[in-house]
């Protein structure tokens, strides 16, 4: 008789302070805007399921403005835009409501502050991806996009005592380090702003990830494709030598190739809501019998304002946008889950040595 299969659901996972944010923001316009239409430059999170879920309440997602009606009213993405694309929504009547993660805005500042000081700025991400589209417009004389060691060895800098570090903030730190690295051997003079980049968020759940794949036989990221912290997750723990898989839901599981696992790692990129991650665990609960355990490896306690450009659009229209904070709280969800379907859930923290001792808050029994 096999002991049942133990869950390991890594704390923290899923929506950073940024994203709750940005998802805040169309669904507090949705009410706002009542039969208005309302607009989304790009996905709001890379996440195909509230993407999806905005879709059916009505929201529109373009990726050029154009496609946005004068006068209309267009939300930009967590991921941030150019100055560019801020100047074509002003000039042609738009209001544009910005839920660009803080985080994200502060590399903004950083590449202007920078450029104007006439530095060269290496910027550390995917040339592709829409955060790193949109940094670089802030500068993008001033701007080249490293995307690998090899891009890191090759470029060429006209004044290597006025050079600057940037980075995307949703890049594996194993590799961004790896990168920096790379620069800072050929630069010594190189500069790095105050304070990391790459966001707690992202930093938080890596971390926990590298820390808890090497207790599980498999891990399970809850994402989409199209997120690039969820990736990320993937390869860390494939990097530990545990196999791990990217699903968008409990739709996407392979039984065949969890069979037999003693132990499943379960974590979500910053953009996959918590119900999917209840999904999964329920899914495994009933084919498995598994049982669930919370290890809390970090704590989370950020959180943000909404946009000011959304406030002031409540108040014009008469509304009050309250305190305005947002707060997330993936555990006592968990623990509202777990008390509904009646299942047995341990929270536990992460000892230094990686073991888990005896459980500090129970769970529905």
């Amino acid at each position: 008789m096999h002991d049942p299969m133990k869950i390991l659901l890594a704390a923290p996972r899923g929506f950073c302070a940024g994203v709750a944010m940005a998802i805040d923001v169309v669904d507090i316009l949705l009410d706002v805007l009542g039969d208005e239409p309302l607009y989304v430059y790009h996905e709001i999170v890379h996440n195909r399921h509230v993407v999806d879920r905005f879709r059916q309440r009505g929201v529109t997602f373009v990726e050029r403005l154009a496609d946005v009606p004068a006068g209309a009213t267009v939300v930009f993405s967590a991921h941030g835009v150019s100055p560019a694309v801020r100047s074509e929504a002003a000039a042609r009547g738009l209001t544009a409501i910005d839920a660009t993660c803080p985080l994200v805005t502060k590399v903004h500042a950083e590449a202007i502050r920078y450029a104007r000081n006439g530095f060269e700025i290496l910027l550390v991400g995917h040339a592709d991806h829409q955060e790193v589209i949109g940094t670089r417009g802030e500068a993008p004389q001033a701007i080249r996009v490293i995307e690998s060691v090899e891009d890191a060895r090759a470029v060429r800098v006209a004044s290597p005592d006025r050079v600057v570090c940037l980075t995307q903030t949703t890049l594996s730190m194993d590799d961004a380090a790896a990168i920096i690295g790379v620069l800072q051997s050929r630069f010594p003079q190189m500069r790095q702003p105050p304070g990391e980049d790459i966001c707690y968020a992202t930093t938080n759940r890596q971390h926990a990830v590298r820390r808890l794949a090497p207790l599980a036989e498999r891990v399970l990221v809850v994402g989409s494709a199209t997120s690039s912290n969820s990736r990320r997750l993937v390869e860390i723990a494939e990097t530990t030598g545990t196999p791990a898989r990217l699903i968008d839901d409990a739709g996407a599981l392979d039984v065949d190739w969890l069979d037999g696992a003693a132990a499943v790692l379960v974590t979500a990129g910053a953009s996959a809501p918590e119900d999917l991650v209840h999904d999964v665990v329920r899914t495994l609960v009933r084919r498995f019998g598994a049982v669930v355990e919370q290890v809390i490896v970090d704590h989370e306690s950020v959180d943000f304002n909404l946009p000011v450009s959304l406030r002031r659009e409540m108040e014009r229209r008469g509304r009050n946008p309250g305190t305005g904070r947002i707060r997330i709280d993936a555990p006592g969800a968990l623990q509202r889950f777990a008390d509904a379907e009646g299942l047995p859930v341990r929270t536990v923290p992460l000892t230094v040595d990686g073991s888990s001792p005896p459980a500090v808050t129970g769970g529905a029994r």
